[in-house]
């Protein structure tokens, strides 16, 4: 039979023997314990530092509202606001749809016809009516429109922030931008009428134009750092609790041989004095 090992009585334990007694790791579960529940406060924060972006269905800007809610005419339109979907009624003005070249839609360069739309509250309002793929489509589309009689009408769609007029020398009669600037010498009935700085992208198109594609605008993530702070706190005290169940235990260690080496000296000064 193999005789067991045990240890001596009168050798100071090790630091793990000392670790390994009952007291010390009934005091480890406590700790971990302790650190857990640290643990779980600091992905508590962490998941409240980094606010979700809102869906389609919930970012605030896909909930129609009045166009003159959202920005005043001649006043340039507010960054939170900009891709809102807004509904403004009046009436197209014939003669004034017009073509805008190099407009992309979903990856695809092409053509928009736009319109002039003045409002209830006689403002001037320009309205991305719809895409066309050929320059030719997009002119008899316009041609027809400009030759009907003018109507009350309802717009519904994105509302966006006026472009800066930009000059083709090589085209210089060209309208590439959605640029109000540039329209309203275009169009008729100006006189003292106030315009609007941004523009509208219609929900729905003529007939023989396609639908402009215009998503909502990216939501950002935002991001609380004092949120990220607190939870590196409650990490740092995870780690600690644990830190300080190691330090107590590795004091009592010392504190076991400090105690043995004393009882030696003590043994040892006693023996002297017998002999």
């Amino acid at each position: 039979m193999s005789a067991i090992s045990r240890r001596d009585p009168d050798q100071p334990r090790t630091l793990f023997r000392t670790m390994i007694m009952p007291r010390w790791i009934a005091l480890l579960v406590l700790a971990l314990a302790i650190a857990a529940a640290f643990a779980a406060l600091g992905k508590w924060q962490l998941e409240r530092a980094y606010r979700a972006a809102p869906t389609q269905q919930t970012a605030p800007t896909e909930t129609v509202k009045p166009l003159t809610e959202i920005v005043d005419t001649g006043s340039l339109l507010r960054t939170e606001r900009v891709g809102q979907i807004v509904n403004v009624e009046g009436e197209f003005v014939p003669g004034d749809y017009l073509v805008v070249t190099n407009r992309v839609n979903d990856g695809e360069t092409g053509y928009w016809v736009s319109g002039h739309l003045v409002t209830k509250q006689g403002d001037a309002l320009a309205v991305g009516l719809g895409w066309a793929a050929s320059r030719q489509k997009a002119d008899a589309v316009a041609e027809r429109l400009n030759a009907q009689q003018r109507s009350g009408a309802s717009v519904t769609g994105r509302v966006l922030s006026a472009q800066f007029p930009e000059l083709d020398e090589d085209a210089p009669h060209e309208i590439s931008t959605m640029a109000p600037a540039w329209f309203v010498n275009e169009w008729q009935e100006m006189d003292g009428v106030d315009v609007y700085e941004t523009y509208v992208v219609a929900d729905t198109a003529p007939e023989g134009l396609t639908v402009i594609h215009s998503p909502p605008p990216e939501q950002e993530v935002e991001i609380n750092w004092l949120n990220i702070f607190y939870a590196i706190e409650w990490v740092v005290f995870a780690g600690f609790a644990v830190f300080l169940w190691f330090r107590i235990v590795k004091d009592a260690w010392e504190r076991d041989i400090e105690e043995r080496e004393l009882a030696e000296a003590a043994n040892g000064a006693s023996s002297e004095k017998v002999n």
